[in-house]
């Protein structure tokens, strides 16, 4: 399938606001790419049922986050990165969310593929996460362990 490739967290911002101005949401998933999932259904691993849709994680930021959406997007890029040691690769897409997955996350049918997320971009995201947040803090006492990392700022 033939689709372009965002390189840098700049590009996927913009991508990411043009959607949202056309009030169509923009989705990240990690998987070997939109042929591969026509064929097969996104699987609850740990009960082993097969899901409505495919899994994915969307890219608009909440409305309480004050930060650059840059740094949200590095984060959302970064949360399944274990996923690429399984032989998948980002991209980007479209859809309708008919339910939610066992982590939360929708679950879309009827996808639109539009682009990949290039290595470099991937490369970005792990640098911006890890220096401008407290990259895998779950609680406060995780927060105090990171405290090399720097403090999250604003542009």
């Amino acid at each position: 399938m033939e689709m372009f490739t965002v390189h840098t967290l700049a590009e996927l911002a913009h991508l990411t606001r043009t959607r949202e101005s056309a009030r169509e949401s923009l989705y990240l998933r990690y998987s070997p790419g939109p042929e591969s999932d026509a064929e097969y259904s996104s699987t609850d691993h740990e009960s082993e049922l097969v899901m409505p849709g495919v899994s994915v994680n969307p890219l608009a930021a909440p409305r309480w986050w004050t930060l650059p959406l840059e740094d949200w997007l590095a984060r959302r890029v970064c949360q399944y990165l274990r996923k690429i040691d399984e032989g998948a690769r980002p991209w980007l897409l479209t859809g309708r969310q008919v339910d939610f997955g066992p982590d939360n996350e929708p679950l879309l049918v009827d996808i639109t593929p539009i682009a990949w997320i290039s290595p470099e971009l991937v490369d970005e995201a792990r640098e911006r996460y890890a220096t401008r947040l407290h990259a895998g803090a779950a609680t406060r006492q995780d927060r105090q362990k990171t405290q090399g990392n720097s403090t999250p700022q604003s542009e």
